[in-house]
């Protein structure tokens, strides 16, 4: 049985021979072109190199810097807090769960954009002064975790 086993029809692929005659159609220069650094055996040479000129990435001027402390917060409005039921709670694993947030990146941040009709406690990481002013008018609380 094991030895009658073979590999399905067109799975298997036979190499090129290069420079085996012209007829072939990869002889002579084996597919290679002319002569060249790129026509030679072993390395060539790496993505970007211009021959010893100095690289276009090295000419263009250097800006700005990425800060490594940097903290990116998810953003939160309040028009987004009307989903949850009078005298909920709100903090980010809620809102990961009802689908107001994708995922929480450093952090959840509540702004003042748009009207909350609702009393809730909110937890979240901050608040802008507005949101926090709103949050409280409405009779609710705000935590910051």
């Amino acid at each position: 049985m094991l030895h009658n086993l073979k590999p399905v029809e067109g799975a298997r692929k036979e190499r090129k021979r290069l420079g085996r005659g012209i007829s072939s159609g990869t002889g002579k220069t084996a597919g290679k072109g002319h002569k060249g650094q790129k026509a030679r055996s072993g390395n060539q040479p790496r993505p970007g190199f211009e021959g010893g000129q100095i690289p276009f990435f090295q000419r263009i001027p250097k800006r700005g810097f990425n800060n490594v402390n940097r903290k990116e917060y998810t953003v939160v409005n309040l028009s987004d807090l009307n989903v949850f039921e009078e005298g909920e709670t709100v903090t980010p694993e809620t809102l990961l769960a009802k689908g107001v947030i994708s995922k929480v990146l450093s952090g959840v941040k509540v702004l003042a954009n748009g009207t909350l009709d609702k009393k809730l406690t909110v937890q979240a990481h901050k608040f802008s002064k507005a949101a926090q002013e709103a949050i409280e008018k409405s009779g609710g609380t705000v935590e910051v975790i």
